[in-house]
């Protein structure tokens, strides 16, 4: 790096814009924490000319100080309204803390002990590519300037590519920039390892139905790539969950779920019996035992905990399952089961996922796959098996380091063979001069290979697939197949769809035309096509501006209004005498009509003064 060059950090984020906050957040108090104290962070709407970003730079910086631990040290701070919005300025402020705090006594410690003694002044410039050309430029050529006394180092925030860089700055700009190139995870990425750490464990008892993941899963996809949205979305689940379902107190440990359901009511009781998988296990019993679920609560709450650890169980043995399978089918031709985990996931929790068409593409596709890949991914899952605490997998394991072995002895003992076939093939050939014979032999070889029975390789692999289609069939049924799954599962996909799919315009319709579906005031309750006098101005307003045409004469609606509004009393409203209560009912009309014209219901018209044009049609 030259002496002249500004040390520049390129940070590649992405396009999930809207978790780029919490990166820059968290990566200023990394900085703060570990390099230097003096960290600032620039958006673009912020700074729409250079004095804008010299004003702000320096009014976070001047915000900036060197905390000490003892009591005596005071604050390193400059008065703002004492520094010029320049660099020269800011160089000044930054000799003047500098030896200040260079100054301290021994005895005296810094906030961080990792910080430099000249700690450089750190810039973020959080959206780059809204930033003008003309700020950009004039920004680093006047840094390059006072590069020397100025320790500044330059972060630039990128959302698609580093090339915006070399397309917003000239050759004679960005050649004073020293750029180092960092490159984010991407957001899909980030998305399954928050899938990872919250759905595919047995740490946290909360699951999400296959139709809820789906939902969450396609509005990432599809609006906004936002992994802090995919998290709220997660939270608003748990909320409903816990909110609607009276069960869901024993969506917790094990040991606290037992007490629990040692303490519950007749009612709760009651609350289990009608749990539709409940109803299914009663149902499989005997009589006996039928009525005695049907009865008696003590039975029930001891048949609840010994139901509740079996769904335990299940899920002990699901996830190293679906992580083994995943390994298999994440990286063969055309991902008939989806690349990523969750896809598999969702197949799995949807349906018996070994009866699907996709489930034996991947088996005859696993079918052909070489051996070193076999032993790969072998490997890979005998660590995944290790790894969970499951007790029932220690069979498991056993096999698969059997498969393993038996592939090492394979390999020697089939070079052997092949070698000695080519020989011996090789000599019969060379035996054979005349053309009939040679013609003859080549057809019996030609015969042998088409009969020839499968390679000891063959049935080891076929083997190999035989016994995951095996764990696959007995460990990753459907949870709806598991008694209690309700106790655990969020279902209600319409009701996360209702708050996180929002339709203002039909929400507004429905609030102005039927205000009791919100409010639920009996007073409010009117049958379909009347005006409740009761209910709210704005909303007599909206029901009678649907009976006009494209321009609403205002004096017309404001009668309207008026015998509506009137009706309350029971008088006629050309009876109405008294000025005031014109006035107030006038000010009412007013009051609606604007909000009307807020929400963008109607506008005023420049055909006629008196007049105001209607904007929706429909009545949606």
């Amino acid at each position: 790096m030259k002496s002249s060059e500004i040390p520049t950090a390129a940070l590649v984020l992405g396009v999930n814009v809207t978790d780029h906050d919490l990166t820059f957040k968290r990566l200023s108090e990394v900085l703060q924490d570990n390099v230097t104290p003096y960290v600032v962070s620039l958006q673009a709407k912020e700074c729409p000319g250079i004095r804008h970003l010299l004003k702000k730079l320096m009014g976070q910086l001047t915000d900036c100080y060197v905390e000490d631990q003892s009591e005596e040290e005071e604050y390193v701070t400059v008065s703002k309204k004492r520094i010029r919005c320049s660099l020269d300025a800011l160089t000044d402020w930054y000799e003047c803390v500098t030896k200040k705090t260079g100054s301290e006594t021994p005895s005296k410690k810094r906030t961080s002990p990792s910080h430099w003694q000249s700690p450089p002044i750190v810039v973020i410039f959080k959206d780059m590519e809204s930033f003008t050309t003309k700020v950009l430029q004039d920004f680093i050529v006047i840094s390059s300037q006072h590069i020397h006394e100025l320790p500044l180092v330059l972060i630039f925030g990128i959302a698609t590519s580093p090339m915006i860089i070399h397309r917003l700055l000239p050759h004679s700009v960005s050649s004073l920039l020293c750029i180092e190139l960092f490159q984010c995870l991407s957001c899909k990425e980030h998305l399954g390892t928050v899938i990872d750490k919250l759905l595919l464990t047995t740490k946290f008892p909360f699951k999400l139905s296959e139709k809820v993941l789906q939902v969450l899963i396609n509005i990432f996809l599809y609006h906004d790539f936002s992994v802090q949205n995919f998290i709220k979305g997660f939270q608003l689940s748990v909320v409903e969950h816990f909110y609607s379902q009276p069960l869901s107190v024993l969506c917790c440990q094990l040991p606290e779920a037992k007490k629990r359901v040692n303490s519950f009511s007749h009612e709760q009781c009651e609350h289990i019996r009608s749990l539709p998988s409940f109803r299914r296990y009663v149902e499989s019993q005997v009589s006996e035992k039928q009525i005695a679920l049907l009865t008696e609560d003590n039975f029930v709450k001891e048949v609840t905990w010994i139901l509740l650890e079996d769904l335990h169980i299940y899920h002990e043995n699901y996830f190293p399952v679906l992580k083994c399978l995943h390994i298999f089918t994440s990286s063969l031709p055309k991902y008939p089961l989806g690349k990523q985990i969750r896809e598999l996931h969702c197949a799995c929790l949807e349906k018996r996922v070994w009866e699907t068409e996709e489930y034996e593409s991947a088996l005859q596709l696993v079918r052909m796959l070489c051996k070193a890949d076999l032993v790969a991914m072998l490997q890979k899952c005998v660590k995944i098996f290790m790894s969970f605490p499951g007790k029932e997998f220690g069979n498991t394991v056993e096999k698969l380091e059997e498969f393993l072995a038996r592939f090492q002895n394979l390999e020697v003992a089939e070079a052997s063979k092949v070698q000695d076939e080519s020989i011996s093939s090789q000599k019969e050939l060379q035996k054979k001069t005349d053309l009939y014979h040679l013609q003859k032999t080549l057809l019996q070889l030609k015969e042998s290979r088409r009969s020839k029975k499968l390679t000891k390789f063959e049935m080891l692999r076929f083997e190999v697939v035989d016994f995951i289609d095996s764990l696959v069939r007995n460990y990753l049924a459907p949870a709806e197949m598991q008694t209690l799954h309700e106790v655990v599962y969020f279902s209600a996909a319409s009701t996360l769809c209702e708050h996180l799919n929002a339709a203002p315009r039909t929400a507004l319709h429905t609030a102005l035309n039927n205000p009791y579906f919100y409010l639920k005031n009996q007073a409010l309750k009117s049958d379909a096509g009347c005006i409740s006098n009761k209910a709210p101005d704005i909303c007599i307003a909206y029901k009678l501006h649907l009976e006009c045409g494209r321009l609403i004469n205002l004096v017309d609606w404001l009668e309207a209004f008026s015998t509506v509004v009137t009706a309350v009393k029971g008088t006629d409203s050309d009876s109405v005498a008294s000025d005031e209560v014109d006035e107030i009912i006038h000010a009412r009309f007013i009051r609606a009509v604007s909000e009307l014209q807020l929400l963008g219901f109607i506008k005023p018209s420049k055909q006629k003064t008196d007049h105001v044009a209607r904007l929706t049609w429909g009545g949606c």
